[in-house]
């Protein structure tokens, strides 16, 4: 693994069943059991994963956002108005490369951004 790489994320949840159920219809996370018995997630790339925590309070400002990268913000904010998130900004291009970004809130209310890549 190249050193500096993020490969670890903890997500603040209420209700961890409810956030995993999200994240994987949204994103298409795959959803585990760890050994300790908490939920975990794998990204789609498999090369970040994490857990939900309870006891921490959700993410609801802009410190450090982290941004997952979709096929399209369109597709993707209707997936997240249909499986309980809200979206608290909505698409926006970047410059006229044809990249954009939105913002959502899963449904603990973490501020999560999502990216659109220029087409190709």
């Amino acid at each position: 693994m190249p050193d500096g790489k993020i490969c670890y994320v903890e997500i603040p949840a209420a209700d961890v069943e409810r956030s995993a159920a999200f994240y994987t219809a949204v994103f298409g996370w795959a959803t585990r059991k760890r050994g300790d018995g908490a939920v975990a997630f794998d990204d789609t790339t498999g090369a970040v994963s994490g857990t939900w925590v309870r006891g921490r309070p959700p993410m609801r400002d802009a410190g450090i956002v982290t941004y997952v990268m979709v096929d399209s913000i369109e597709a993707t904010l209707k997936k997240v108005a249909a499986k309980g998130g809200e979206i608290a900004a909505p698409r926006t291009a970047i410059g006229p490369g044809g990249d954009a970004y939105a913002l959502i809130r899963d449904p603990a209310g973490n501020l999560v951004g999502l990216y659109q890549a220029p087409p190709r």
